[in-house]
């Protein structure tokens, strides 16, 4: 076993968050033709979302514990491992049922990844490039997501809705034994300060960032969690204008739309995440603020573009789902940094995991399927419109953490000086 550089070891963690995005959005591109398959409603193909969501929220806290306490590569390899395998499973789904027990296992396998994973990148990297960092990392984030709808549209124009599923086993696996050859390399805690009692993860109560960040983040996680897995059926319903289309012509829209969002994904979130991390660590010195106020900005650009959005017709609906993506990305690095800069290294990991349950709990546990049920007895529109909401809101409470951001990094700092 080896110990990687921090920059191997950023490589290593970006390509297995991009096959963790590719996997969760395959299924949102093979929406439609599994609900045909299986003969199941939107409600029904949207509880998939957030079967795999309630795995994942639930057992972040357990693999947060033992990340901070054992192994972080050991846990990262052996979760990358078992979600690739489900994921595999998952194409070879004979009833609905499998299928939905599949996407929880998918859940587990990402609930002992999604925690460690950022804490590692936290211990090896100072604060001061942090923004950039974590950029760089949650990149994966559009680039994965869009793959996914490409992968997932191209393998069922070409074979069918099962074989995107079985392309991501591989390479999942071969990343999972790289995380089992490395070993972590643990920040060192002060001779000083080895006397002093452990910080608590209750602690994190009194941490107005903390708070104020995880409720932005819980806020955009509903909105930008439904809207994602039901944005290909979406555009097909607007583009279809209730016409009837036999099932081969559906097919091959659905794939464009696949394909199309998934470029002006990967394209949007290329530009903006590397670009809101860089903007958050420049403003810093000036603003003690910056990260809160360039994710509550993105934030609610996104929610007058989404707004304009839903009443503008396609083909120019493209433009505004550009600038929407666009200014969601941009937030995706600076949050994800207050979280880092704001908790002890001692508890970090258990912080992530605490702040993945609630945001998940609260946010795209429940909005794939409310969104679904919407959907199904009005539209998918209506259900957007509603859900954009919390965009405005997210931004809101992002905004409001700009004041207290630069106290609590001090008191971080301090107690590791």
């Amino acid at each position: 076993m080896k110990r990687p550089s921090p920059r191997s070891a950023l490589a290593l963690l970006l390509a297995i968050n991009l096959f963790n995005y590719i996997d969760r959005q395959i299924l949102a591109a093979v929406e439609d033709p599994i609900r045909e398959h299986f003969h199941v409603t939107k409600y029904a193909t949207g509880f998939l979302g957030t079967a795999f969501i309630l795995s994942y929220m639930i057992l972040s806290p357990i693999f947060g514990k033992l990340g901070d306490r054992t192994s972080r590569w050991l846990l990262i390899g052996i979760g990358v491992g078992l979600w690739s395998l489900a994921s595999g499973a998952s194409g070879l789904a004979t009833t609905f049922a499998m299928l939905l027990l599949m996407r929880c296992c998918v859940g587990v396998g990402e609930a002992a990844y999604g925690p460690t994973a950022p804490a590692l990148l936290s211990d090896l990297f100072p604060i001061e490039s942090r923004g950039r960092i974590f950029s760089w990392f949650y990149i994966a984030i559009p680039v994965g997501s869009a793959l996914g709808y490409v992968i997932g549209g191209w393998a069922n124009a070409t074979w069918s809705w099962r074989a995107g599923f079985f392309l991501v086993v591989p390479p999942g696996l071969l990343l999972a034994l790289l995380s089992l050859l490395n070993r972590d390399e643990k920040t060192a805690k002060p001779q000083a300060a080895i006397s002093s009692p452990a910080p608590s993860p209750s602690s994190l109560l009194h941490n107005r960032s903390y708070i104020l960040d995880t409720l932005g983040m819980t806020a955009m996680t509903f909105a930008i969690g439904g809207v994602a897995f039901w944005m290909p059926s979406y555009v097909l319903e607007r583009m279809q204008s209730g016409a009837a289309m036999n099932p081969e012509a559906r097919k091959a829209l659905l794939s464009h739309i696949d394909m199309l969002f998934g470029g002006l994904t990967v394209v949007a979130g290329l530009l903006a995440t590397p670009l809101g991390g860089i903007l958050g660590d420049r403003l810093r010195p000036r603003f003690g603020g910056a990260y809160f106020l360039v994710s509550g900005v993105g934030l609610i650009v996104a929610f007058f573009a989404f707004l304009l959005l839903i009443i503008t017709p396609f083909p120019a609906a493209w433009i505004l789902i550009f600038i929407a993506e666009f200014a969601l990305f941009f937030n995706t690095g600076p949050s994800n940094t207050i979280l880092a800069n704001v908790t002890p290294p001692e508890i970090r990991a258990r912080a992530f995991a605490i702040n993945i349950f609630i945001i998940h709990a609260l946010g795209d546990a429940a909005s794939p399927w409310l969104i679904g049920l919407v959907g199904e007895y009005a539209s998918l529109s209506v259900a957007f419109i509603l859900v954009s909401v919390l965009m405005l809101i997210g931004g809101l409470f992002w905004i409001a953490g700009a004041k207290y951001l630069a106290a609590d990094e001090a008191k971080i700092i301090e107690s590791v000086a």
